[in-house]
Parts: structure tokens; C-alpha cells; sequence
């Protein structure tokens, strides 16, 4: 047998170092270490390393008395869910100690957790890579004639789901004894390292605006001990300077590139390496360290984000960090530097290169702007543009509620007379008086959804039958042949992601993913059409149909004129009608039948939008002017005709809403242009608005479209 060595696996040359001792903090390996015990992770024992980071007893004391656990250790806003933690690891002992299978796919004792943990000695938590070792411990049934898995097939492990058997396992009958082995190592400095890793690259040139760059000064202060960052800009000539100082902004003046003649600012981009300075009072050459100097940093650390060789490119250059004392930083620092150039440069480079993909091409070059701005060290500014015409659209499948609550009604009954075929199967074998009552209870419940659905009734409904029915279903199974084939005929039914009947819902839903699927697609091919006249801004929402918001203007499109906002605004109905009579024909497979009705909102008056960085919408509008278009937007779709009192908008035909007559002579003639096309009728049926909550003075027309062969 050959001999081999730990050092064998290192090049030659990497021997010498490998037979250097490691560096043990204090003498201590980095191992923390504890025994638990398993039912509340109390606090047994402890190794040196826990006991000295988290101030413990030392190791060899009986802990148990104290009543101290793992989780007392984290902070109150980093607490992990003991219940959840403890059904994820107990379930394999579980089916293996007891059900006698191990999954094959399941490596739950080998995956780590992240802790985070409090120690007087260190001014910030203490991130913990850790593992609970459960393997050394045993379950056992208390009760060991209740087998709630009985009826499962557990002779193919692998397709065992580890969420269906924790919500069928009851926890109560288990008892798990041996004691809990939990390791940890302190990975801080690189979990820091990650964080600021991903939010570089989650939030690219927004990093720099003022609410999220307080958040990179406080990563790099936590991962580097630095007190100063400044992010130095290069434009052309100029260079600026964006400095944070013990979190607060501190403004510096520009420099011009002349000015940095021989600093460390230049040998860094030279060298395209991170850049030690030891100490500045001995190596400040140039305003740009003295600055720095002034403000008390005495070492520096500079990482060089662009840069080619000899050549100094334009675009942003250096993150500096700034620390309070002399050779503050080491070799390890520089290590975590280097492994920031990346996401830093992905972050902060050059932006006219940065695609914003939540961002609407017709108006990214005004974020482009913006961040820009902000990437050379300016305050912000709001993003605002002013004077737009809007066009609201919208196709709307009419009464989907009310098939859904159909469709949820369908889908209950059909549960609730499973549910008493179980009951009737049991009381004929077994006259008990509580059976009774139950039966009654359902049916009482069954008799109200058949003439009344209510909102909750979906998620309600279901949840009675879990608790009120399901628990007795292992004893029914026990009654006769009967129970057990009502309650596998119950079972069956539910068999789905949903675990419950989805019949109906199922039909539903794929009717109106149909519809809507089909008024998307028909849109999008429009919408694309309408940027090749005028680039414009059009924000798109799905749901029970869809709903187009344009916003069209020399803001947006600097060569924007009166001929770009008619051909827009015609274009804009001709789609609707492609939308419309991409519906007429119903599908002769759909189960569920829906019809969609169509409306465009006419307003001749513009409006001014701003983007609000603390909202998912990309822009809102501004003043009580613009305020009105938009309530009347969400009101307009349930509106009635103040004659008749019927809705607006009817299945299969367009209604035009506007309040001035000088806006319906202007949409008359584009009406009178569909009816040369022949995408609509000649009847034009004219009315008013019932007055809306705080809106009076609409007025609309309402147009039938007709079928074609085919969407020109």
C-alpha cells in the first residue's frame, strides 16, 4: 500500500507555506461548538470558542440550569423560527427511526444555516455558518397504534413532498431523546462581503443616491473598520468627489486631473490593483489626501474601479476608504477589496453603457440622465415630465367575479357532498349521536354556500372541513370497506397543489388566461405599431384583461407635433377594435363563458408625471388637476347610463367616455374613419354618465365592432 501524505496535495512549490501552523485567535480553534438539547435548543454545554465570543460559563459547565437557548443569542430582528427549524430536522429522524425509509434526495443534516449572533466583544452581530447535527439522535412514537402515514405509499421515497408530510405528521405523538450537537464557524467578514456584493449589483448607479448609499457606508464600515468613503469621479479633465464621513455627506471641491500628480489616486489606476497607503500623514502629496488627512484619516485603501495601464480613462476611477488609524489596513483587507472590483465596477460603471430594465425604453435616457447626475457626486433631482397627453385604454372581461364565485360555489358543494357521503358511509355502520350532529353541521354549512358565496368562503370554507372533518378521517377509515372507499373517493377529488376540489376554479382560471393571453399578445403587436410613429411612454396592466396608460409628448419625444398625437390617438382606437374583435369569435372548447367589453378615456388637457423612487410604479402624477383623470380611471369601467341605467360598456363593442364637445369632434371624425375601415358599425349609441363619486359631466359613445376574417 503506497503512503500518502496531507501535503501530497499541494504543488511543490505551496508545500513550504502549507507547513505553517494556522493562526488560532488566543489559542483557540475557530470551531464553535454546543450540545442542546432537541425539544427547545436549550443551552447544555459549550466550548471555549462560543463561551469567550458570546460571554458563556466556560466549557465543562452544566449550562442546563440556566434556561439560556441557541436563539437567546440573536438578535430579536434575526430571530429563526424554532417551530419551522425543528419540523424540517426532526421529520427525517422521523421516517427514519419509525417508518424505517431515508429519502435519498434529502441532505438536510449537511445543509448549513446562517445565525446571527450578539457579542459584547464586537460592536455588530456575529454572522455564524452552522450546522445542527441531528443524525445521533432518536424518534419514537408515544403512542404507537396512532400511524397518521399509514395510508400514504411510502415505498417510493423520492417522490415523498416535505411539505405534504410536515402537515400530516402529528408532532404531538413523537418523542425525540439524545442530546443535540451544534457547530458553528464565524464567517462575518465574509457574509458582509456577499451582502455588499448583492446590493451592488441589485441596485447599480442607484447605490448612489443618497437612501441607499448611508447602506454601502455602512457595509464597507462594518467589513473594512473604514470611517471614510469617497468615490471619486473622472470626467475628461475634472474629477469629483463624493465623500461620506462616519455616515455623513462632507462636501469636497472638484480637482482637476493636473492635480493629481503623483498621488496614490494614479499609481492605483496604473496598477489596476487595490493600493495600500499606511499612513497619510508621511505619503499625501496632493489635495487629495490632505483633504482626507484633514478629516482624520491617517491610512487609505483604494480601489480602482476604471483604469488602463498608463492611460487614465474617463469615467468614474477610485473607491477610497478612509481609516482613523496608521497602517490600519493588512493584506487580508486588501483580499476583501479585490473581491469588491467586480460588483463596484458593475455598479458604477460608465452609465450611457446601463440598461435599466424596469424602465420604459421611450424614457431610460432620462434615468440615464438622472443617474449620470447623480454617478458624478450631484444631489438628486426629481425625475419629471411635464406637459403629456394621456390616453387611457382598457379591456375588461365583464362579470369575471361573478364566474369565479360560481366557480369557487361549484368547487365547495362538490367538496361538502363528499364530505357527508364519508359521514352517511360512517353513521350506517355506527348510530352515535355526535355523528349526528356533525352531519347536520355540514349539511347546514352546505345548504348556506348553495345560496350564498361569501369573500372569505374560499379560504374559510376549506379550513372548516380541515379541522371539523379531517381529523376523524383515520378512525373512519377504520368503520368499514364503505368509509374507507368514501373517504379515498374524497381524498382523490383533492389530490392537487391546491388540496382541495379545483375543478371549477381550474376551468375558470384557463378561460381567463385565454382571454387575456389572447388580449396581450393582439396589444403588444399594436403597441409596437404606435412606437413607430412617436416613441411614447405606455404602461401595461394585466389582470381580469388588460389596461393601457399612454402618455405622449415633446417631453418624451422632443419632435413630437399635433400630427404625432392624432395618428397616435386613431391608432390607439383601431387597436382597441383589433383587441375587441380578437374576442368576438369565443373559443368553442372554453368551458366558461366570458365576454369582454372595451373603453377609451378621452382627455385634451395634459398632465405632468414624476417618478417616486419609493413605489413600484414608475411614475404618478402630479397636482389636483392631473388627480381627477386618474380617479376617473379607476371609476369609469363600472359606470352607468344616466337614462337606462346600464352599464357603459357593453360586451363586443368600444365606448368612447369624454366631457367636452370640442374632444367628441375631434374622436367623431376618427370615428367616422373605423366606419370607413370597417372595423366598427354606423349606429353610434350617445348618452351621459351617471355622476361618479366626485366626478359630474361625462358623456360617452358606444360603438358596435364588427367581425373580420382578419386584423389589418
Amino acid at each position: 500500500m503506497t503512503e500518502q501524505h496531507l501535503l501530497d496535495v499541494f504543488p511543490p512549490q505551496e508545500n513550504a507555506d502549507a507547513l505553517k501552523p494556522l493562526p488560532l485567535r488566543g489559542g483557540q480553534s475557530k470551531l464553535l461548538s454546543a450540545t442542546l438539547d432537541p425539544t427547545d435548543l436549550r443551552l447544555l454545554r459549550v466550548n471555549p470558542a462560543l463561551a469567550q465570543l458570546c460571554d458563556l460559563p466556560e466549557q465543562g459547565e452544566d449550562l442546563s440550569q440556566q434556561l439560556i437557548h441557541l436563539f437567546d443569542l440573536c438578535p430579536k430582528s434575526a430571530m429563526p423560527d424554532l417551530h419551522a427549524l425543528r419540523q424540517r430536522y426532526v421529520l427525517p429522524l422521523i421516517l427514519r427511526d419509525v417508518v424505517a425509509i431515508t429519502p435519498q434526495d434529502w441532505r438536510l443534516w449537511d445543509e448549513p444555516q446562517i445565525l446571527t449572533l450578539t457579542s459584547p466583544h464586537y460592536s455588530e452581530p456575529r454572522h455564524i455558518q452552522s450546522w445542527f447535527r441531528w443524525e445521533q439522535l432518536q424518534a419514537e412514537r408515544i403512542d404507537p397504534n396512532y400511524d397518521e402515514l399509514a395510508h400514504l405509499d411510502l415505498q417510493e421515497p423520492a417522490h415523498l413532498s416535505q411539505e405534504s408530510l410536515e402537515a400530516r405528521i402529528a408532532w404531538d405523538n413523537y418523542r425525540i431523546s439524545g442530546e443535540l450537537l451544534w457547530e458553528g464557524i464565524d464567517i462575518t467578514p465574509q457574509e458582509t462581503l456577499r451582502r455588499l456584493t448583492y446590493q451592488l449589483m441589485d441596485l447599480g448607479p442607484r447605490i448612489l443616491a443618497p437612501e441607499h448609499l448611508g447602506a454601502l457606508a455602512a457595509g464597507v464600515r462594518s467589513l473594512f473598520q473604514a470611517e471614510t468613503l469617497l468615490i471619486f469621479t473622472l470626467k475628461g479633465e475634472q474629477g469629483q468627489r463624493l465623500c461620506l464621513h462616519k455616515g455623513e455627506s462632507q462636501p469636497l471641491p472638484a480637482l482637476a486631473l493636473r492635480d493629481l500628480e503623483d498621488s496614490p489616486v494614479v499609481r492605483a489606476l496604473q496598477a489596476k490593483r487595490v493600493w495600500n497607503v499606511p499612513d497619510l500623514a508621511s505619503d499625501a502629496p496632493t489635495v487629495f489626501e490632505t483633504d482626507l488627512l484633514a478629516q482624520g484619516c491617517r491610512s487609505l485603501l483604494l480601489i480602482p474601479i476604471h483604469g488602463n495601464g498608463d492611460r487614465i480613462t474617463s469615467g468614474l476611477g477610485v473607491v477610497a476608504l478612509g481609516g482613523a488609524h496608521p497602517h490600519q489596513y493588512d493584506q487580508l483587507d486588501a483580499f476583501y477589496a479585490e473581491q469588491l472590483i467586480p460588483p463596484l465596477r458593475l455598479a458604477l460603471q460608465p452609465l450611457p453603457q446601463t440598461k435599466l430594465a424596469r424602465v420604459h425604453p421611450a424614457v431610460e435616457w432620462r434615468f440615464l440622465q438622472e443617474a449620470e447626475r447623480r454617478g458624478a457626486g450631484l444631489p438628486p433631482e426629481r425625475i419629471v415630465l411635464r406637459n403629456l397627453y394621456p390616453m387611457y385604454g382598457m379591456s375588461d372581461i365583464r362579470g369575471s367575479s361573478q364566474e369565479r364565485n360560481r366557480a369557487i360555489q361549484a368547487d365547495l358543494l362538490a367538496q361538502f357532498n363528499l364530505a357527508l357521503g364519508v359521514i352517511d358511509r360512517v353513521y350506517a355502520e355506527q348510530d352515535v349521536a355526535f355523528l349526528g350532529q356533525l352531519r347536520l353541521d355540514l349539511e347546514t354549512y352546505r345548504d348556506r354556500l348553495s345560496t350564498d358565496i361569501q369573500a372569505e368562503d374560499e379560504v374559510t370554507a376549506f379550513d372548516y372541513l380541515l379541522t371539523e372533518l379531517h381529523p376523524y378521517f383515520d378512525y373512519f377509515a377504520q368503520v368499514s370497506p364503505g368509509a374507507r372507499q368514501a373517504i379515498a373517493l374524497y381524498r382523490q377529488a383533492c389530490d392537487n397543489p391546491h388540496h382541495c376540489i379545483y375543478t371549477a376554479r381550474d376551468r375558470y382560471d384557463q378561460a381567463v388566461q385565454t382571454i387575456t393571453q389572447t388580449l396581450r399578445q393582439c396589444w403588444d403587436h399594436w403597441q409596437t405599431r404606435m412606437q413607430g410613429i412617436l416613441p411614447h411612454y405606455c404602461d401595461t396592466e394585466v389582470s381580469d384583461g388588460i389596461d393601457h396608460m399612454i402618455y405622449v409628448g415633446s417631453d418624451i419625444a422632443p419632435r413630437f407635433s399635433p400630427f404625432h398625437l392624432h395618428s397616435l390617438r386613431y391608432e390607439q382606437l383601431r387597436a382597441l377594435c383589433a383587441c375587441a374583435r380578437s374576442c368576438l369569435q369565443p373559443d368553442p372548447a372554453a368551458q366558461v363563458p366570458l365576454q369582454v367589453t372595451h373603453l377609451l378615456l378621452v382627455q385634451n388637457i395634459t398632465v405632468d408625471i414624476f417618478h417616486d423612487e419609493t413605489t413600484e410604479r414608475l411614475f404618478d402624477v402630479m397636482g389636483t388637476r392631473d388627480t381627477r383623470y386618474e380617479i376617473v380611471k379607476k371609476r369609469i369601467d363600472k359606470a352607468l347610463d344616466a337614462t337606462n341605467g346600464n352599464r357603459i360598456t357593453q360586451p363586443g363593442m368600444l365606448t368612447l367616455v369624454y366631457s367636452t364637445e370640442s374632444e367628441w369632434r375631434e374622436y367623431r371624425h376618427y370615428v367616422r374613419y373605423l366606419q370607413r375601415e370597417g372595423w366598427v358599425s354606423t349606429e353610434v349609441v350617445m348618452g351621459e354618465v351617471e355622476p361618479l363619486q366626485g366626478i359630474t359631466g361625462l358623456k360617452f359613445a358606444r360603438l358596435t365592432v364588427l367581425p373580420s376574417e382578419s386584423i389589418t
